[in-house]
């Protein structure tokens, strides 16, 4: 038509500047007539399958099987879905069970006995994978409840989501499908997780670090990844970078990585070649796999990665409105967008739904043919939908007693080395069941003591490979947290320690992990998993030698932003109180544990006894710092934070000497979220509980860790919070000393002895005559303060020691 552009399905390459010798790199296999007859014509009966449901998914409400001509009323109000990356998809999965049965991976199963997972990075394909719920019946019935309720009001989402069996990983942002499949093979040695990785999500900088992966897999200790780049040329609009690459290329890209790279393109051979070639990776996988286990592991082994090359939308509408369907961008989505209102789409609509021939696939009454099961796994456990590593396999940790590990109160100590000790421990008790993933900061965050019991395990270095080593460094926070998230997922447990600075890298990814647990804590079927566990530090408050880009306490508003029954932040003022807070987090189930701390050495406050026992409370006065033991106090001050808390102690311990006549009291919170609401979050205190900690109507000032605001949203709810005051971090920072980084932030001691007299002298008359003078005075020391670090380079050689009352 005028004015209209005709995309190509497979828009011809420019000449490749690699020679053609490149192309000895991929492998070759001769695949014509590979399966028999009957398997063969499972297979198509299987794919043909698939994609009928895939499409009358996005489609149709009513008359599921087509058996009559379909109405404008049978389809369904709204067409959500993502058509195009189905067809690929379906050729390995069908939704044709109470779970997911995956074709060529099941033809492996009932061929092999293969321990297999399947991950699926294109989540918008959907429509390919999403099964009967374990609530529908395999039968008419339960086949129009799947097709009609898919992406619907009340139905089930259009994404892989944590209802459906056997999946790990919902693929709706795109970029972690490859890591999480890492994760999930970690100290499982006889599990393969087969990973799709769709040409748009292979664009994304976390999957472009993720290729790394099985650098860091023993393959004598640990499964395998087969990785399936499903190539099919368009994104929602656009090409795919990997859609313009010609087979060279590709071959060079992978090559370079260090792969084996087959090529799957011949689209009327397709089951054929596909069969062959999962034949192949798998054999080449066990080849690897007992070269290592036998002692004699293969330097810098290549693993296998198929290439599967098919147009976009294959099998759907090839033309329409003058403009192609198939093999281009059209097809990405909903590829008849009008078929509720044009008579055309309908009509198109109905030629494409019965070019599928479902009287075929199915029987009057719903029931799949026998040849289109021939190939589910007869062994139930086998099969890829109930196999336990994706719902049922947690194996709690053996954590050896946390006072073994404590500091002597009254001394100094790194909450990092305290805490280094005791996963020493964890590590040497739990050799299969606990990883850390780091990126490469382990030695920096002075957590190094878990390298005496174990070493890193990074495969590509030929002199560190096969140590089997529990700690994981790499540079790339996303692919940290994919391999963190597999690993939970499919049972275990683990531990993200990082910079507090760059944790906001993988905020969106902590999110989505969170949304899949919250619907699979309402899933019946899947039992609780482990935490995610992130170890935060390097903070601001000592990160000011590496200047303003190192300061950001950001990820704890990412994590109070989580539904409440999954959120959970420790701020643990000293190092026996992480030791207690540590071991309590490896030891839950299906929360984001974010615990913040600091790797200087800092004041133990508390006995392994009151340590114990401040943390089990969440929040406690502490009598010792404070006047008459806390006891009918002016003012209540709050520190929640390790440094921070340090800052209000000496306040404290100024005050003494400055005003003595006010009478404070001492707080301290380790566990943010009691101060949200009553009845906001499972920690949260009761208002009379509250009361009688921070007082019914004294002034209460916060000296706290991460941004005021997030404090003040917490404490929103709260009775009579006119008489609250907050200071955190302003966002204020550059290269200085210790000291003035709190100066700077409004959190040094004398900004808190300030806000101490200025609400004492509310209700204290004695003070109330002296209070302006002595604030002034305070402000004074504080600006003498400055003028020596300014002036010297440092701060005063006793700024840190551990104040005296």
């Amino acid at each position: 038509m005028p004015g209209q552009i005709l995309l190509q399905a497979n828009p011809p390459a420019e000449p490749s500047l690699l020679p053609d010798s490149m192309l000895q790199f991929s492998v070759h296999l001769d695949t014509k007539n590979y399966l028999s007859n009957d398997e063969l014509k499972s297979m198509k009966m299987f794919r043909r399958a698939a994609d009928y449901i895939a499409a009358a998914m996005i489609f149709l409400n009513h008359d599921v099987l087509v058996e009559r001509d379909i109405t404008y009323d049978d389809i369904k109000p709204r067409l959500l879905g993502h058509w195009g990356t189905c067809p690929g998809s379906s050729w390995y999965l069908i939704s044709l069970e109470r779970h997911p049965v995956y074709a060529h991976l099941n033809r492996l199963i009932r061929k092999t006995g293969l321990e297999a997972l399947y991950v699926v990075g294109p989540g918008h394909g959907a429509p390919a994978i999403l099964t009967f719920y374990p609530e529908n019946t395999r039968d008419y019935q339960g086949l129009h409840k799947l097709i009609s309720s898919f992406s619907v009001p009340g139905g089930f989402p259009s994404h892989i989501n944590a209802g459906t069996p056997g999946a790990i990983h919902e693929g709706g942002e795109l970029g972690y499908a490859l890591s999480v499949s890492f994760g999930a093979v970690m100290d499982n040695p006889d599990l393969v997780v087969a990973c799709v990785v769709g040409d748009g999500e292979a664009e994304t900088g976390p999957t472009a670090t993720a290729w790394h992966g099985f650098k860091y897999i023993d393959p004598a200790e640990s499964g395998a990844v087969l990785p399936i780049v499903h190539v099919n040329g368009f994104k929602i609009s656009e090409r795919t970078i990997y859609g313009t690459m010609d087979n060279k290329e590709i071959t060079a890209l992978f090559t370079g990585y260090g792969y084996q790279v087959r090529i799957i393109e011949d689209v009327k051979n397709i089951d054929n070649d596909l069969a062959a070639s999962m034949d192949w990776a798998l054999a080449e996988i066990k080849k690897i796999q007992s070269a290592a286990r036998s002692g004699n592991p293969i330097v810098k082994p290549r693993w296998p990665v198929l290439i599967l090359r098919t147009p976009k939308g294959l099998g759907g509408p090839k033309v329409l409105h003058g403009e192609l369907i198939e093999g281009s961008f059209h097809a990405h989505q909903v590829p008849l967008p009008g078929a509720k209102t044009s008579a055309e789409e309908l009509a198109a609509l109905q030629t494409w739904l019965k070019s599928y021939r479902p009287e075929e696939l199915f029987t009057a009454d719903g029931i799949p043919v026998p040849e289109v099961l021939s190939i589910v796994p007869e062994a139930t456990q086998k099969r890829l939908g109930q196999k336990k590593e994706s719902f049922r396999a947690y194996t709690p940790l053996t954590v050896p007693g946390w006072r073994t590990f404590c500091a002597k109160q009254g001394t100094q100590e790194s909450c990092m080395k305290a805490v280094g000790r005791l996963l020493k421990g964890v590590v040497k008790e739990n050799p299969h069941a606990f990883r850390i993933f780091s990126p490469d900061e382990l030695v920096s965050n002075k957590l190094d003591a878990v390298l005496d019991e174990s070493s890193r395990n990074f495969q590509w270095d030929i002199e560190s490979r096969g140590k089997g080593g529990r700690v994981i460094e790499i540079l790339s926070e996303h692919t940290c947290q994919g391999m963190l998230q597999g690993y939970t997922l499919t049972g275990r447990t683990g531990l993200f320690p990082s910079y507090e600075a760059f944790l906001g890298i993988i905020q969106t990814m902590m999110v989505q992990y969170s949304k899949f647990t919250k619907m699979s804590a309402e899933t019946q079927w899947r039992q609780p998993c482990g935490s995610l566990n992130y170890l935060e530090t390097s903070t601001w408050t000592r990160q000011e030698h590496n200047g303003f880009s190192h300061q950001n306490p950001a990820f704890i508003g990412a994590v109070l932003n989580l539904k409440s029954t999954l959120a959970r932040v420790y701020l643990p003022p000293d190092a026996n109180c992480f030791l207690s807070t540590m071991s309590h987090c490896l030891r839950a189930k299906n929360y984001v544990n974010l615990m913040v701390g600091s790797k200087q050495p800092t004041p133990v406050w508390l006995s392994p006894e009151d340590a114990d026992k401040h943390c089990i409370a969440g929040a406690s006065v502490w009598k010792f710092a404070s006047v008459d033991e806390g006891v009918n106090p002016d003012v209540v001050l709050v520190g929640i934070g390790v440094e921070v808390t340090f800052e209000v102690i000496a306040a404290a311990a100024l005050l003494r000497k400055q005003a003595p006549e006010l009478r404070v009291r001492v707080v301290n919170v380790m566990d943010l979220m009691i101060l949200s609401a009553t009845g906001s979050h499972p920690h949260s205190l009761s208002n009379e509980t509250f009361d009688s900690l921070f007082t019914p109507d004294k002034p209460i000032h916060f000296n706290y860790h991460g941004y005021p605001i997030e404090l003040k949203g917490l404490l929103f709810g709260r009775p009579r919070l006119e008489r609250v005051s907050i200071e955190g971090y302003r966002e204020e920072g550059t290269t200085t000393s210790p000291f003035d980084m709190m100066l700077c932030n409004h959190t040094s001691r004398y900004d808190v002895a300030a806000a101490a007299i200025r609400g004492g002298a509310r209700s204290n008359p004695k003070l109330a005559v002296t209070a302006h003078e002595r604030e002034s005075y305070i402000k004074h020391l504080a600006s003498k303060e400055r003028e020596y670090i300014y002036a010297n380079g440092k701060d005063r050689e006793n700024t840190f020691d551990t104040p005296t009352f």
